[in-house]
């Protein structure tokens, strides 16, 4: 939707093509089984989405969305210890998934020159090596409850240009070697993490204004990685997803979710919260967590008319959060690019490509330098690179748990607004070379009205 609307100002007209029957307002579809855990937008993303879809954050928060700042409303065990809220922040946007799909899909189609052709799929594509002039597609029939079946009747749309944004199961490498294309260079980071989420009514008390409770790992313990996430969604509900990497996993049991989050995290804190919270749902299960990239900006050779974006171009951990700004950013790098050098000019799906792969850069570097330490991530291990950047990181993110100055510049790279160079400069290696200014927390910063709310005083 976000890449229909950045070509809705550039193209007479634009055609999603979407394998489910979408539906009316903010509930669950087929093909996005990930709604039920919890999404974050971090600030980079937001910003991102405010420029394609002008007023939408606010057009969210009218729905029940939450707009909370990082690192002022967030209590978080780091692998070095309690981050302090700090009085200068970031904002994320917090929401169900269905909610924010629902949301930015009214926005897109309210446009004229925006269409959906549902219940369809792409084959293919159609084209030379050269240039790509269109896809092949299939309308699925349709069955019980309105869901797609395959085996409807096939034919040609014909386009000026074809953005692939269909996520993780992305057939592009698959497509264009059969125009003759070679195949691109890829490389996966496999931590073996399964996680499971849940939704929750909050205590009466904790419905409005509670912060975001989040306990992560420390991949160089050895161990499994353990990591928890509770989120104040819309309508006074809690969803919190728990996680754990190969050896490590949580149980899709119910029974186990909340011993899980009290006994096997490295702070029983959500796990506590969770005692006195009402629970909403069954329990959600996923494994299709594998950081992967393809590198399609570095192909020797690629075709006019055509481009990839978000997941379809490289999918990351979901544990980070990243993947729902990166598609943001993405889509808004697509819209910069075909202003910037006009419709059809020779070589632009190339420049939209090596555009997009910027902010993708730099989600994937967060995002392997936690994983690549996991045992089983990757055939030989961490690189001696990967040490030394984590030995670096890990003096950052101890030297941010007490100097709030440190604290911005590192919540500036992970909420993607500023790129990881920002972290080099001399300042920040002389503050990493000091440490933290103050001492160290020895428990979750909760205030005690905050303690009180949640029924933990």
């Amino acid at each position: 939707m976000l890449a229909a609307s950045a070509l809705a100002g550039c193209a007479d007209r634009v055609v999603v093509v979407e394998r489910d029957v979408l539906p009316d307002g903010p509930v669950p579809r087929k093909g996005l089984p990930q709604a039920r855990h919890a999404h974050m937008l971090w600030s980079g993303g937001a910003l991102a989405l405010e420029e394609l879809l002008p007023g939408v954050t606010a057009a969210l928060r009218d729905a029940g969305a939450r707009r909370l700042p990082v690192t002022t409303d967030v209590v978080a065990l780091s692998s070095q210890g309690w981050f302090r809220r700090w009085p200068e922040s970031h904002h994320v946007v917090l929401a169900g998934r269905d909610l924010l799909d629902a949301t930015i899909r009214a926005r897109v189609l309210a446009d004229p020159r925006v269409e959906v052709l549902t219940g369809t799929e792409v084959l293919g594509l159609t084209g030379t090596a050269a240039a790509v002039t269109g896809v092949r597609v299939r309308e699925n029939s349709r069955g019980s409850g309105g869901c797609a079946v395959r085996g409807g009747t096939g034919r040609t749309l014909t386009a000026g240009l074809v953005v692939d944004a269909t996520g993780r199961g992305s057939q592009a490498a698959k497509w264009l070697a059969l125009l003759g294309l070679p195949e691109p260079r890829r490389r996966e980071v496999d931590s073996g993490l399964a996680y499971v989420s849940r939704l929750f009514l909050a205590p009466e008390d904790a419905r409005d204004g509670f912060p975001v409770v989040n306990v992560q790992p420390d991949p160089r313990d050895g161990g499994p990685g353990r990591a928890g996430f509770l989120l104040p969604v819309e309508d006074g509900r809690w969803i919190v997803t728990l996680s754990g990497t190969r050896g490590g996993e949580p149980s899709s049991d119910a029974a186990d979710f909340v011993p899980f989050a009290r006994d096997r995290l490295r702070h029983p804190l959500i796990g506590k919260l969770l005692e006195r919270a009402e629970p909403l749902s069954g329990v959600s299960f996923t494994r299709a967590t594998v950081n992967r990239r393809t590198y399609y900006e570095r192909m020797p050779a690629w075709p006019e008319n055509f481009t990839v974006l978000g997941d379809a171009l490289a999918a990351f951990n979901p544990v980070y959060g990243h993947g729902l700004s990166v598609a943001a950013q993405c889509a808004l790098s697509l819209r910069d690019v075909v202003r910037r050098h006009g419709w059809g000019a020779p070589g632009l799906s190339l420049r939209v490509q090596k555009a997009a792969a910027r902010p993708v850069a730099a989600a994937w570097d967060l995002a392997i330098g936690q994983d690549v330490f996991y045992p089983g991530a990757t055939a030989g291990g961490p690189t001696l690179r990967d040490r030394l950047v984590a030995a670096y990181v890990d003096r950052l993110m101890l030297t941010a748990t007490g100097n709030g100055r440190i604290a911005r510049r590192v919540t500036d790279v992970t909420s993607l607004e500023r790129r990881a160079e920002t972290l080099l400069t001399p300042d920040m290696l002389l503050a990493a070379l000091v440490g933290p200014l103050k001492p160290r927390l020895t428990g979750p910063p909760l205030t005690s009205e905050e303690r009180k709310a949640a029924g933990l005083a």
